[in-house]
């Protein structure tokens, strides 16, 4: 017989084995608490990191355009569009937004005219403004580091033309031409454009035509004759 304080050889494999069974649990439980803690981490980022990407997509102008303070019906329809990009790499920011009023060119410019002076927008003279002539009420306008145009006109209704005969624009005045309301040719229609201070141009010092400053003009005025009078060729 064996001394009784002897193990057998079993018994060591069957505590090896335990131990190795002990030694694979402990791995699947770490496994499975760093499977858990990615889960958490990608859930909870998941949310902030959406409303982030929303936020970069959106541009804050818009929002506070949206926010302006006009009747409901100078804001029937609402067309955004914007290029370049937000921190001016290569080109600025342009936000474009165009807006399809209910009623006539003069009460929406008031009324447009008024929620930006709510909104701390200040009028701006500046020549250019606009760059070339242009119907309706056109206006600009400063806040911050932004400068923003609104231009306020009637809207374009030209219909198609008929076996081949032109077009004929009708009034948008209702109550001259009752086939107006008809054709959708009332209210007016808006254009907004906001631009980064620093990337407009109406911002610098403008060029001048001092003779003072630039010499001889390099394109002086014509007189009304431009071959003045002709110098007979001896004979």
């Amino acid at each position: 017989m064996r001394p009784a304080d002897q193990d057998s050889p079993d018994d060591g494999a069957a505590a090896g084995a335990r131990a190795e069974a002990h030694r694979e649990s402990r791995e699947r439980r770490r496994l499975r608490a760093a499977v858990l803690a990615l889960v958490s981490i990608v859930l909870l980022g998941a949310v902030p990191l959406f409303f982030g990407i929303r936020t970069l997509s959106r541009d804050p102008v818009f929002d506070n355009l949206d926010k302006l303070d006009v009747p409901g019906w100078a804001a029937a329809k609402t067309v955004d569009d914007v290029s370049g990009s937000r921190w001016c790499l290569l080109d600025c920011r342009l936000r474009e937004r165009t807006v399809t009023s209910e009623k006539a060119p003069d009460e929406t410019a008031k009324a447009y005219e008024n929620a930006l002076r709510q909104d701390g927008w200040q009028p701006w003279k500046v020549s250019r403004c606009p760059e070339q002539e242009t119907k309706g009420s056109y206006t600009c306008w400063r806040r911050d580091e932004l400068t923003l145009d609104l231009w306020v006109r009637e809207p374009t209704c030209v219909p198609p033309p008929v076996d081949g005969e032109p077009a004929v624009v009708p009034s948008t005045d209702p109550s001259a031409d009752p086939s107006a309301a008809a054709t959708g040719c009332t209210g007016s229609l808006v254009s907004v454009k906001v631009r980064n201070a620093i990337d407009d141009e109406r911002t610098r010092p403008q060029p001048t035509t001092d003779p003072s400053l630039t010499g001889e003009d390099p394109f002086p005025t014509v007189s009304g004759d431009p071959l003045g009078e002709l110098t007979p060729s001896p004979s």
